[in-house]
């Protein structure tokens, strides 16, 4: 079995240094003042594989009949049961039956999360009284707001940004990354060989690692070679460290996940100064486990894991004498969350001091900020293969379209020159 190494003192400071303090977990009567508004961030439930490698002996349709990546029955009843949870929490900021003008739901474009969507607001809003509408059904249809992927800088966060991507390229290359790979560098190839896929990054082996675990689950017997690297402390390392690399560093988290943290805090603000148009109470969020990941490592409050089905953030606001503090609760596994304590403020913050702490964080001006040039970039920056794959590619798309046009103009006179010259010939 490969060995196992775990450099935890060369993990970012937004990972290592305020990890979640499982020893307190900390409720909502530990706080002080009126809740008045509250953000809800959950992943899907429990899925199917997304994409099973090319020699996996499961990988067969018949085996996953609802689809690949799709939300399964256990995952409808996971979700469903946290929605009684979240009813039963915010039974205080509710009215008895639904009403648009108290909560709004908005989800990914994809089927399991939207899905997952569904089957939570089926628990947390059974119809009652003039909502019962089919008396053989306890549902009713709740309006789910989403846009496509590439749109999305929010939720989805895969509207293109070209900063974030030479950023993220520039971290890969970085001295601590180069010797992870380096020390991965057995593992991967073996996992490339038996997997019949190329397994290079923690990335990609993250997605083997989920395979597993989830065909594991489903008591569906892995591969004899699969015993060599599953379980195993240095796959596990790899799944869970992939989750702190996309917000790994402050100006990574600014672009990935500033722009939901900056609407949770906006909104937050639009209510305490009466301001929120409808004065909604609620806000749901439904996404993925690396949107988990990622808004807890931008708080600063991340601990290396993988966040499971339904894991769950919760973003509170309370007044204290009309001053709002915001407390951040964590549900992962447990029956009740975790209090976190915000760095530099502790479990109750005041919202002003909470745009102080993160306005590193919190772009101005997001699609300004995701453009990039040439010109913005040092020596060395240039001299990364990506960053100059970018700016090559631009270079020589806008040279082939000059030439391009000054063949068109050349071509066009040549042919006005050749008929004047025929035409003098004639006369």
């Amino acid at each position: 079995m490969f060995a196992f190494v775990i450099l935890f003192v060369l993990l970012g400071p937004a990972v290592r240094a305020n990890a979640i303090d499982a020893e307190r977990p900390g409720t909502a009567s530990d706080l002080q003042g009126k809740l008045v508004f509250a953000h809800v961030l959950y992943r899907h439930g429990d899925r199917t594989p997304v994409d099973p490698y090319p020699t996996d002996p499961w990988r067969d349709p018949k085996y996953w009949p609802t689809g690949w990546g799709q939300l399964t029955n256990i995952g409808k009843r996971q979700h469903y049961e946290l929605g009684k949870w979240l009813r039963r929490r915010y039974n205080s900021l509710l009215n008895e039956t639904y009403s648009n003008q108290e909560v709004h739901i908005q989800s990914t474009d994809v089927d399991r999360t939207l899905m997952s969507a569904l089957s939570n607001l089926a628990g947390m809003f059974p119809p009652k009284g003039k909502d019962i509408w089919n008396e053989g059904l306890a549902w009713q249809p709740i309006p789910i707001h989403t846009i496509p992927e590439n749109e999305d800088s929010i939720l989805a966060n895969k509207k293109p940004c070209p900063a974030y991507k030479y950023a993220l390229s520039k971290l890969l290359h970085t001295e601590f990354f180069q010797k992870l790979d380096k020390r991965f560098a057995p593992l991967y190839e073996y996992l490339t060989k038996m997997t019949g896929r190329k397994i290079n990054t923690l990335e990609t082996a993250e997605k083997i690692y989920d395979t597993f675990v989830i065909e594991e689950k489903y008591n569906l017997t892995l591969p004899e070679w699969s015993k060599k690297v599953y379980p195993s402390d240095d796959l596990y390392y790899i799944a869970v460290l992939s989750f702190a690399v996309d917000t790994y560093t402050r100006p990574l988290a600014r672009l990935k996940t500033g722009p939901l943290l900056k609407d949770i805090l906006q909104r937050f603000q639009d209510k305490a100064n009466n301001n929120l148009n409808p004065n909604r109470s609620l806000w749901i969020y439904s996404a993925h486990d690396t949107t988990v990941a990622n808004l807890l490592n931008t708080l600063g409050v991340f601990e290396l894991h993988s966040p499971p089905y339904t894991a769950c953030i919760m973003l509170e606001m309370r007044l204290i004498e009309s001053t709002p503090f915001i407390s951040v609760f964590y549900k992962n596994t447990t029956a009740e969350p975790f209090l976190m304590s915000i760095p530099g403020c502790g479990k109750q913050c005041p919202l002003e001091r909470m745009y102080e702490l993160y306005n590193d964080v919190l772009p101005g001006d997001w699609d300004a900020e995701c453009g990039m040039s040439m010109f913005s970039m040092t020596y060395e920056d240039a001299s990364v293969t990506p960053a100059m794959t970018i700016v090559v590619s631009g270079s020589l798309f806008v040279f082939t379209i000059v030439l391009i046009y000054i063949g068109i103009v050349y071509y066009r006179r040549r042919q006005y020159f050749d008929y004047r010259w025929y035409m003098h010939i004639d006369s």
